[in-house]
């Protein structure tokens, strides 16, 4: 008898960030190779929440539709479980949350972020995300039959603060070819037309602190003569607290929410993309500059000189000492060996051989 898989459809009901992508494309790339290889011995089945956003539609993969359940917090702890059970079915879990105890099934950890920057969660609604987060992450490490996470820095964290067996967690790395099919919108230069009158500095994420805008907010104010601009949308109650300070720079534009194809449009345009996070699992939005020919100028922190390498020029995360056009005028390597390491087809095929082998 086949074992059984069900995946964790919660992401379907969010917001395209980060994790959000990973989910979508994986699961794609996975239901393309339910054509492909050989998987007699498991079946594949995604549970989608009452309001999810998009009803998936697979060739290989059954969807199941929850009609009444909302996705957040009960479908994790409670209605999932339950279907896995109904159905003799274990857990795929890809948002950083999972079941209860042994229930947790396969699941992923991206990253530890509220357990390794706990000064980044000063709110009443902060720490409330932080606890959540935090008790999800200890009941992965304690209980999943697998722990996957994206990046060898982000394994190393979770080792470390969970005392992880290196046999009970591997790295399925992020990917950038879902930007292929994204085609450029050049209307966003229609709305700021600032950015068609000189070169420009663009940085893309959820407007979170550990993306550091006060680099960014620092620098600019040092170098009025360099333009900035600045895409995101706040995640939670973490919103960094230099949104204030960058809307008084006359030099600094915020954009506010641009779609996928106005994003690929700046990065096709922009002097450089930078990327001055302090903290990242992995960090998909240089992987989409390179791979539209973009320059990128990351920090020198957590995941991103892993994923990289010689591709990127380099800054302090906490200092803004240097000039960037300087910086841009020193060779780097070449991308195309990071681009096709970093693929979501290549993520998805170690998945599926790790789920085939635990399915023996």
């Amino acid at each position: 008898m086949p074992n059984k898989i069900l995946i964790n459809g919660n992401f379907l009901c969010r917001s395209l960030t980060g994790i959000e992508r990973f989910a979508f494309e994986i699961c794609h790339c996975l239901d393309e190779l339910l054509s492909q290889e050989d998987s007699n011995n498991f079946e594949l089945s995604i549970l989608v929440p009452a309001n999810a956003k998009i009803m998936p539609d697979y060739k290989n993969i059954s969807v199941i539709p929850a009609l009444a359940l909302k996705s957040f917090p009960r479908w994790d702890l409670f209605y999932f479980p339950k279907i896995c059970k109904r159905f003799h079915a274990t857990p795929l879990n890809f948002s950083n949350t999972a079941p209860l105890g042994k229930k947790c099934g396969y699941a992923f950890l991206h990253d530890i972020y509220a357990a390794d920057c706990p000064g980044d969660f000063i709110s009443f609604k902060d720490r409330l995300i932080r606890a959540y987060s935090c008790f999800h992450y200890k009941n992965i490490a304690k209980n999943a039959k697998k722990i996957f996470t994206v990046s060898e820095f982000s394994k190393n964290q979770i080792q470390k603060a969970y005392n992880i067996e290196e046999s009970r967690i591997s790295v399925i790395p992020n990917g950038w070819d879902h930007f292929k099919s994204i085609k450029e919108d050049e209307k966003i230069f229609e709305n700021f037309p600032v950015l068609t009158q000189k070169p420009f500095f663009f940085t893309l994420g959820s407007l979170q602190k550990r993306k550091n805008l006060k680099w960014i907010s620092e620098y600019a104010k040092n170098h009025p003569d360099q333009i900035f601009a600045i895409s995101g949308k706040t995640i939670g109650g973490m919103k960094s607290t230099e949104i204030g300070d960058l809307s008084a720079l006359k030099n600094v534009v915020l954009l506010g929410y641009v779609s996928d194809g106005e994003v690929k449009a700046l990065m096709k345009k922009c002097r450089a993309f930078i990327f001055p996070s302090y903290y990242e699992g992995f960090g998909i939005p240089p992987l989409e500059a390179l791979s539209v020919g973009a320059q990128i100028i990351v920090a020198n922190s957590a995941s991103l000189p892993e994923i990289y390498k010689k591709s990127a020029h380099y800054i302090s995360w906490d200092s803004t000492n240097c000039d960037l056009n300087d910086i841009l005028k020193e060779q780097v390597g070449d991308s195309a060996a990071v681009l096709s390491e970093y693929t979501y087809e290549n993520a998805a095929k170690r998945l599926f051989k790790i789920l085939k082998e635990g399915s023996k």
